[in-house]
């Protein structure tokens, strides 16, 4: 069964899952263990998404990597396994609790040593990166007040082909909802708008666990 909230129904989102890429026994113990912290788990994203997100990496090959919210580790497990050679991963986090769990699962997977992780506040660190172009691919997963910001410092980071994947762009479903007026509905409805009305990028929002938006610069 999902592991994360979905806008589908139970029976589509466990379909879903059936039949594509399960997760590996090391991914499935990730699981378990995070499950355990009860009404916390809902954070990790569930199987399918992670498989996806295994899936671009191999395709697109980055170089440098951002994770903006890392929780117990699974969504930077799904990446950094399928890293090139000297490909590296950077997360980013504020809670050294979670991340000790995703800590121990990445030595145990083998991808510890391409796996840069900084606590602290993810703005602080994503300005203190280079200015220039070097992003290939970054997952937003973090407090939803702070996407739009979380957003900017990484596109003007972001390499020609590069991409950012943002997660729960749907909100539960609830984007949809005019009369919902719940702070994180509003806004996650303002992060759509405002990469929508972005004529620097082009973006398709993709109805996979809780939505996830994937955004390319614009070729002219």
């Amino acid at each position: 069964m999902s592991s994360q909230h979905s806008v589908l129904s139970e029976a589509v989102a466990d379909y879903i899952e059936t039949v594509s890429t399960g997760p590996d026994e090391l991914q499935r113990e990730l699981m378990a263990v995070t499950a355990r912290l009860g009404e916390w788990s809902n954070m990790q994203i569930n199987s399918a998404q992670g498989s996806f997100m295994t899936i671009l990496t191999t395709l697109t090959r980055p170089r440098f990597a951002v994770e903006v919210g890392t929780f117990t580790g699974y969504s930077a497990l799904a990446v950094a396994k399928a890293l090139p050679r000297g490909g590296r991963l950077l997360c980013c986090d504020v809670s050294e609790e979670w991340t000790r769990i995703a800590r121990h699962f990445w030595e145990r997977a083998g991808v510890a040593d391409c796996i840069d992780l900084r606590i602290g506040p993810a703005l602080d660190t994503l300005r203190s990166l280079p200015a220039e172009p070097t992003i290939d691919m970054a997952f937003i997963d973090a407090d939803k007040s702070s996407y739009v910001a979380y957003y900017e410092e990484i596109l003007s980071r972001l390499s020609e082909s590069g991409m950012i994947l943002v997660d729960n762009t749907l909100k539960d479903g609830t984007v949809t909802d005019s009369d919902n007026t719940d702070t994180g509905t509003v806004e996650m409805r303002s992060f759509n708008a405002h990469v929508s009305n972005d004529d620097r990028v082009d973006v398709v929002l993709i109805p996979i666990a809780d939505g996830l938006s994937m955004i390319t610069r614009r070729i002219n």
